[in-house]
């Protein structure tokens, strides 16, 4: 898994083309400033504070590329005859092991970006991309989990055929409240 992953989702008649691409330092200042949405900070699991925090949090998932088993990717939004193009959210596959049926899915969006389709169609492109890439290795199903109180998680779960599988209980701090299981299986 050396070489870079570009993952392109099409553009639709509503909505713009998307790029996914693993995270680079450049993004830094876009990952600042997207983070200070106060909606982002409680629903994400690490946040960056501060400019010193975003350079961290690039080279950590830049680690987890390096290390085969977390791949986040910075999602960009292709403006139309520009190339020009603007962070509008992540998605990553975690918990990757070869030999382990299921791996994780996350994601987040930009608040400027939000009700448009974007975590859907990032997350369409992450399922598509890791079963292709690693249900060789074991993989047979997917997991996305989000608080109950969520309800645009649970929406971008089941656009995305991710199926409800359980409530799971709060395990404070890094998960302070019940929290909905969905998972997706290879031949969803």
């Amino acid at each position: 898994m050396n070489a870079p992953v570009v993952l392109q989702v099409a553009a639709t008649p509503a909505s713009p083309a998307l790029v996914l691409r693993p995270w680079r330092l450049e993004d830094v200042a876009a990952l600042v400033v997207v983070s200070r949405d106060p909606a982002l900070r409680q629903r994400a699991s690490s946040v960056v504070d501060n400019d010193a925090d975003g350079p961290r949090w690039v080279q950590a998932q830049q680690r987890g590329w390096a290390a085969g088993d977390r791949f986040g990717f910075a999602v960009l939004e292709a403006q139309p005859g520009s190339v020009r193009v603007q962070l509008v959210g992540n998605v990553v596959l975690k918990e990757v092991t070869s030999g382990k049926p299921a791996a994780e899915v996350g994601y987040w969006t930009a608040a400027h970006a939000r009700g448009r389709g974007v975590a859907p169609r990032a997350l369409e492109a992450l399922t598509s991309w890791a079963f292709d890439t690693f249900v060789a290795g074991g993989l047979e199903r997917l997991e996305l989990l989000h608080q109950v109180d969520n309800v645009a998680s649970c929406r971008v779960a089941q656009k995305s055929r991710y199926d409800f599988d359980s409530i799971l209980p709060a395990a404070p701090p890094s998960f302070p409240r019940d929290g909905h299981l969905h998972m997706r299986r290879t031949s969803a």
